[in-house]
């Protein structure tokens, strides 16, 4: 296991499979590098990103890469934090066994928009949303989408669109990494006011957000609870099909 500093390398791995790394090779980003550390084994790549707290571990692989990446965790364990969330691939998380209790917050998809034309079906709307908004972002997310993990600078990429409506954010669809440099972009924080549902908005903004990421980059991904029935057939409906699935997992340290 060695700390990893070059970007280019760490691109060069992370490319091979774009739609499962989307948000590591966003977070090669210039806009996201400084809060981040990386280490790889071989070809397998582990993420610690210390912008959000606790700190995020980000560990994927194909299952033939698991092995690998499993003995790559399992050396980092001593030098990571005592406190910590992660993103594993099935199988990672017994490289972390004996040195962390382990807690899982469930099963994960990771998903691409593959098939675009499912969007040609959908009347697309929304507002991009700026600095100036956030008062109504804050306040929507508090009353639809409590506990999220919203970083407000990404409002500044301008890749946040709303609808509103009786003078209030009723609508939301915005990204946790975009990246025009590295191709890529990741959806997040999309949900909608508990009053405005079943009126085809979530759809609307997504589709108003894919049509400015497809110009943009050519992978435009997402992750969403595998249980989340309601959220992956919309996606599905307009065009998103399923990459791999993951674990997202409480960490605590053993000790501690």
């Amino acid at each position: 296991m060695r700390a990893e500093h070059e970007r280019r390398v760490l691109a060069g791995l992370l490319g091979r499979d774009p739609r499962l790394h989307a948000y590591e090779l966003g977070d090669l980003d210039e806009f996201f590098w400084p809060y981040t550390s990386w280490y790889r084994r071989g070809e397998a790549v582990a993420l610690l990103y210390h912008g959000a707290r606790p700190p995020t571990l980000v560990v994927l692989a194909r299952p033939e890469g698991v092995g690998e990446s499993a003995a790559l965790v399992a050396e980092l364990a001593p030098v990571l934090p005592a406190r910590l969330w992660a993103h594993l691939s099935p199988g990672v998380e017994q490289g972390l066994a004996g040195a962390f209790r382990v807690v899982s917050s469930g099963a994960h998809l990771k998903m691409a928009l593959t098939e675009p034309d499912g969007l040609a079906g959908v009347v697309a709307a929304g507002e991009v949303l700026g600095r100036g908004h956030l008062p109504a972002l804050r306040e929507l997310y508090k009353v639809a989408y409590p506990g999220n993990w919203f970083d407000p600078r990404m409002v500044d990429t301008g890749r946040y669109v709303g609808v509103w409506a009786e003078g209030a954010l009723v609508a939301v669809a915005g990204v946790h990494v975009y990246s025009p440099a590295f191709q890529v972009a990741a959806l997040g924080n999309v949900t909608t006011h508990p009053a405005w549902r079943g009126r085809g908005l979530a759809s609307a903004v997504v589709a108003r957000l894919c049509g400015l990421l497809r110009a943009e980059v050519e992978h435009v991904t997402l992750n969403v609870k595998a249980d989340n029935g309601a959220a992956v057939r919309l996606y599905e409906r307009l065009g998103f099909r399923r990459v791999a699935e993951y674990g997202e997992f409480d960490l605590r340290a053993v000790g501690c």
